[in-house]
């Protein structure tokens, strides 16, 4: 596994649970308003960790944290995901995985294994935006099969936006939502500025603003008749 850095404690990446996050190095989109640059971009790429370390702080983390949390980057690029995960497990922590969802074949070979706990799946934008957003050629099959799988696995989930004001508009948000329809949980999160790919992007217009409030009150509205849960994660 290629680690490119670690979050000892977590509050907020599983929810309910105190847990560490590892981030994967690599991704296979490039969504320019994607926070992890040292993790997608290879010219950013520090020396990965090294696996002993990892499972040394896992150790002497049992009975402090819950879970373990494997991000990126795109964690299903990894081709020993599987056995990473299989190693944390006995160890006795809950897993958790965040994923584009662009390797449907992937994530049903870890729910096979029953290797997740949770899983969060960003969804980037309408489907026929995809490849606009993920700077690549997107599989939108793909997409809706990871979505299928998630919301059919029987294994807790969210699915989540990060919300830019430059490639969302609030029917945008509304449509993400219907291609949606029946899931369990979706979360919208705010756009962070600071740390983008893109360093031209603002979040200036962002529907969490407090002049926006009312459209942000429209589409819970709207959403209720869609997903189960609705949630919003503002930025601290």
């Amino acid at each position: 596994m290629k680690i490119g850095g670690i979050q000892k404690v977590s509050l907020i990446d599983f929810p309910s649970k105190i847990s560490c996050v590892l981030f994967t190095q690599g991704c296979n989109f490039c969504c320019p308003f994607c926070h992890n640059e040292s993790l997608v971009l290879p010219d950013k790429f520090g020396p990965p960790m090294e696996e002993h370390e990892i499972f040394n702080f896992l150790n002497a983390k049992k009975g402090k944290i819950e879970a373990v949390v494997i991000s990126g980057g795109e964690p299903t690029l990894q081709n020993d995901l599987e056995d990473f995960l299989k190693r944390i497990r006995e160890l006795g922590f809950l897993t958790k995985l965040d994923t584009n969802g662009s390797r449907p074949e992937v994530l049903d070979s870890l729910y096979k294994a029953k290797l997740l706990d949770y899983v969060a799946m960003d969804i980037k934008h309408r489907f026929d935006r995809y490849a606009e957003i993920a700077n690549v050629s997107v599989r939108i099959d793909d997409i809706k099969r990871s979505i299928d799988l998630i919301k059919n696995s029987g294994i807790d989930y969210e699915f989540r936006t990060t919300v830019v004001p430059a490639f969302h508009s609030s029917y945008d948000i509304r449509s993400i939502i219907s291609q949606l329809s029946g899931a369990k949980r979706f979360v919208l999160q705010e756009f962070i500025p600071e740390h983008a790919i893109n360093k031209n992007l603002n979040n200036g217009d962002s529907i969490f603003a407090l002049h926006n409030k009312i459209v942000l009150r429209d589409i819970i509205n709207f959403s209720k008749s869609y997903v189960g849960e609705f949630k919003i994660r503002a930025a601290n």
